[in-house]
């Protein structure tokens, strides 16, 4: 009797307890699609060109001189990657003395173009004036320039710079003024109820506003660089990428010359994307949405 008054007491009277009850299952887990990636999806875009490219190569028998196959690029590409980094035939010193050149004129070109946009924005009567002589400037084909740079500055590594200036300074300056001009009104006139200077006012309203349209001439300027390092070693250069195109087109080496092409553009992907990682880094504040939009822009 006494077991059995125990044994009532301690069971749990509160909470019923039902044998039949449902057991819930916990839902699974779905795996993510890998196809759904927009990077793999850009893969294997990439692989389905090249092997159309190399079946309608060989299927309708062009000439490899006119349009090499695939495979032909491919083995010019491991040949030239496959040298040592001091050969005067192989990709990787021609590619050092390009990248230099680009480097070098991107930076000198981009830097100065973003001052004087800076400054113009800071003096309209100073933007009236020059609007004309930048329009000029801007209008005048910088392939036809080149070869005058090479005259001036010679065959070294100083006209490529130069020419590659020419071409980095006017998007960085266009895109920077219109930047400059699209700050929000309202955030000048609060700041100045709030006295603060002109420097205040660039510093916490106008720069940060123009960061966007910046970074935009930026990307512009970056393709714009590698293409003015180009011509300028095909106008007149001892080493280089673009040398190394004339060359092989002098042997007939298509493949080749397409195989350093391909080097250029593994170069502009690089410096595009490390300009889009500092983009994210500087612009954390803005939408990733808004910063795309206004790059593609």
């Amino acid at each position: 009797m006494t077991t059995a008054m125990l044994n009532t007491g301690n069971r749990d009277t509160t909470a019923p307890q039902d044998d039949h009850a449902p057991v819930t299952k916990t839902p699974r887990r779905r795996h993510a699609n890998p196809l759904a990636s927009t990077r793999v999806q850009s893969i294997l875009l990439l692989v389905t060109l090249l092997g159309s490219w190399e079946a309608a190569v060989r299927l309708f028998k062009v000439p490899r001189h006119l349009v090499p196959p695939v495979s032909d690029i491919g083995i010019a590409l491991w040949r030239g990657l496959a040298t040592g980094p001091m050969a005067k035939d192989g990709f990787w010193y021609h590619g050092g003395v390009t990248l230099t050149e680009i480097v070098l004129g991107f930076g000198i070109g981009s830097a100065i173009g973003l001052a004087i946009g800076i400054v113009v924005s800071q003096m309209p009567k100073l933007e009236a004036l020059l609007e004309p002589y930048v329009a000029a400037l801007q209008s005048v084909p910088k392939v036809a320039v080149a070869p005058i740079i090479v005259v001036w500055l010679g065959f070294g590594i100083g006209s490529k710079v130069m020419i590659i200036c020419l071409l980095t300074f006017f998007p960085v300056l266009v895109t920077s003024i219109a930047g400059f001009k699209a700050v929000d009104p309202d955030r000048i006139d609060l700041l100045r109820s709030l006295s603060a200077t002109p420097w205040q006012i660039f510093r916490k309203a106008k720069f940060p506003s123009a960061l966007p349209y910046i970074f935009a001439g930026l990307n512009m300027a970056a393709a714009f660089s590698v293409v003015g390092a180009v011509v300028g070693e095909f106008v007149g250069a001892q080493a280089g990428l673009g040398v190394l195109i004339l060359q092989m087109e002098a042997q007939a080496d298509t493949g080749g010359s397409f195989a350093v092409c391909v080097v250029l553009s593994v170069i502009g992907i690089l410096l595009t994307g490390l300009l889009r990682r500092i983009q994210r880094r500087v612009l954390h504040w803005m939408p990733a949405d808004s910063s795309q939009r206004t790059v593609n822009v």
